[in-house]
């Protein structure tokens, strides 16, 4: 064989996935616990949370380039031949070299082969030409890239069912200029209707160093659906995913198991950049399991404002097992929502799978900036789903939240309806509306703590009931809320054991007006967690996991500081 399977460092074997027995080595500690292939296990409908801290993923995919293949050949596919044939004829091990910058026009499928070696699909550009591995690649390389170019509604690659061991290296899929509408660009899997058994889920698949891109005209769903096993984006552009009438896309997946994992990437979609769940699967008990988002820039261009339909930059609507880690997360608006940056939620979407959930969720060391509101925690009252459970929002910073011209939400954080086993520490959030916004709970156990933030207008506000002690003593009469430092109110409202400056001013920060919020020495607050440490994000950690994520490139709507209140 060409390539081990154990180059990608899995906790689980290939076996389970498809629908024999494998050993989970993560044990299970519950009734709530699942499979380690993506599907709810027995008692995980009940809706009831077995407690602790968040589950990371089981299973952590290796993209490190393999050694070539022995008997592999290197294969030149020019500008006019028939690449479907020449994809047809390789075979695993064999590397495809297509003409630099020659365009391929047509749909092209990705089909099942026998055996575990690889096909690499790439550029015949020198590797010296391109972005080095664990480099993300940008438009500036396009012209040493092959183009697979869709010239009607059809994606541009798909895979046939079972497909398995490909990676497509420094290749850029776009549609024709002509074309107006289309459904994706790059389908791995198949949907509800078509994809039902496990045995039919593709595996093993890799787009690396790629650029994926719609263009201005064209409307469409999504640029790259994932409904497939073992797949990975890395170091990628996604650009120009935009619908005027539909929820679209960068990157979206339903009805594949995972484990999945994007990482180093450029997303830009107008719906929701990057989505799992929003369809029901077609395979029964299926939940995107094993989700590795880490050091993407995920960001909406200023000026679709008004052209495009927009909602959010990270939603979870069913998933579980997943880390959220060292993004920068900017630019969002009120549009087809009210224009929360990330929301997690558990949908049973169309109602045809009840065991639809979003749990197990790690948000740590993100940037979280110019939305009019920063994360949402919800379940959604139709068709319902289990609640989300487990979720920690750790050192995370949040600013920009709540500007005028992007919609009046201006809310840093929201829980409604039930969500449980909800922390939130050591984030650093300012927004001029409200601190946390709560509706339906009162059961659901939430801990607030070392975190820095501003009251705004309404601090934490519960429906119906007023601010303060009296929303927590309702909504979350089983909280742990302390060692936060709350800017903009009095001590009397709220529970003991929290610090309650009167302005910025009074906080002690190295230089707010700069976005330089790290305690200075002489601040009275200085480690005052209660874990000894500073309260607030770690910026020295999360500046240095999200260094180099963002080009800077994308100007903002606004750049403010927070009022001195």
């Amino acid at each position: 064989m060409s390539m081990r399977i154990d180059s990608w460092l899995v906790t689980a074997c290939l076996g389970a996935l498809l629908g024999t027995g494998c050993a989970d080595r993560a044990g299970s500690s519950g009734a709530n616990e699942t499979a380690s292939d993506g599907e709810a296990a027995a008692g995980a409908r009940t809706g009831t949370s077995n407690g602790g801290a968040p589950e990371l993923p089981r299973v952590l995919i290796d993209t490190r380039l393999p050694a070539p293949a022995v008997g592999g050949r290197r294969l030149l596919v020019q500008r006019g031949q028939d690449l479907q044939r020449a994809i047809d004829q390789a075979r695993p091990g064999d590397v495809l070299l297509l003409e630099a910058g020659a365009e391929f026009d047509g749909s092209f499928i990705l089909p099942r082969k026998d055996g575990d070696g690889w096909i690499t699909i790439r550029s015949s550009a020198p590797d010296d030409s391109l972005p080095r591995e664990g480099t993300r690649i940008t438009p500036a390389f396009s012209r040493l890239l092959p183009k697979l170019v869709t010239t009607n509604g059809d994606p541009a690659v798909r895979t046939a069912d079972g497909a398995h061991h490909y990676r497509l290296i420094g290749v850029e899929i776009t549609a024709a200029a002509r074309v107006t509408d289309n459904l994706a660009l790059v389908v791995l899997g198949g949907d509800a209707g078509g994809q039902r058994a496990r045995v039919q889920v593709p595996h093993h698949l890799v787009i690396d160093r790629s650029y994926v891109h719609g263009h201005r005209a064209l409307d469409f769903k999504r640029c790259v659906a994932l409904n497939s096993a073992y797949t990975a984006v890395i170091d990628s552009y996604v650009s120009e995913c935009h619908s005027r009438g539909f929820d679209s896309q960068a990157i979206v997946g339903w009805n594949g198991p995972g484990p999945f994992k994007i990482v180093g990437n450029y997303l830009e979609g107008a719906g929701e950049n990057v989505m799992f769940g929003g369809g029901d699967p077609g395979i029964d008990g299926l939940i995107p399991s094993d989700i590795v988002i880490r050091r993407n820039h995920i960001t909406k261009p200023l000026e679709w404002r008004g052209s495009w339909l927009v909602k959010n930059l990270l939603e979870l609507k069913n998933a579980q097992r997943v880390l959220v880690e060292g993004n920068v997360l900017e630019n969002n608006w009120a549009g087809g929502q009210d224009g929360f940056a990330v929301v997690l939620m558990s949908v049973d979407q169309g109602g045809s799978a009840p065991w639809s959930v979003t749990r197990d969720v790690t948000f740590r060391n993100n940037k979280v900036l110019n939305a009019p509101g920063g994360l949402s925690v919800a379940v959604s009252t139709s068709n319902r789903a289990e609640a989300p459970s487990r979720i920690l929002v750790q050192n995370n910073l949040f600013a920009e939240i709540g500007a005028p011209a992007l919609g009046d939400l201006g809310r840093l954080w929201e829980l409604i309806n039930d969500p449980s086993d909800v922390t939130f520490e050591h984030n650093t959030g300012f927004a001029p509306t409200a601190l946390l916004m709560l509706d339906v709970l009162q059961k659901p156990f939430v801990t607030i703590r070392d975190n820095v933030v501003e009251r705004g207008k309404y601090g934490i506000i519960g429906s119906g009931v007023g601010e303060g002690q009296r929303a927590v003593a309702y909504y979350l009469p089983h909280s742990m809320i302390t060692h936060n430092v709350i800017i903009g109110t009095t001590e009397a409202p709220y529970p003991d054991g929290n610090f309650f400056p009167t302005a910025m001013s009074d906080v002690g920060f190295v230089d707010a007006s700069h976005g330089d919020y790290r305690l200075a020495s002489k601040s009275r607050y200085k480690s005052a967690g209660s874990d000894g440490r500073d309260p607030g994000a770690d910026f020295a950690t999360l500046d240095s996991v999200t260094a180099g994520v963002s080009s800077n490139a994308t100007l903002r709507l606004v750049s403010f500081s927070p009022p001195n209140r």
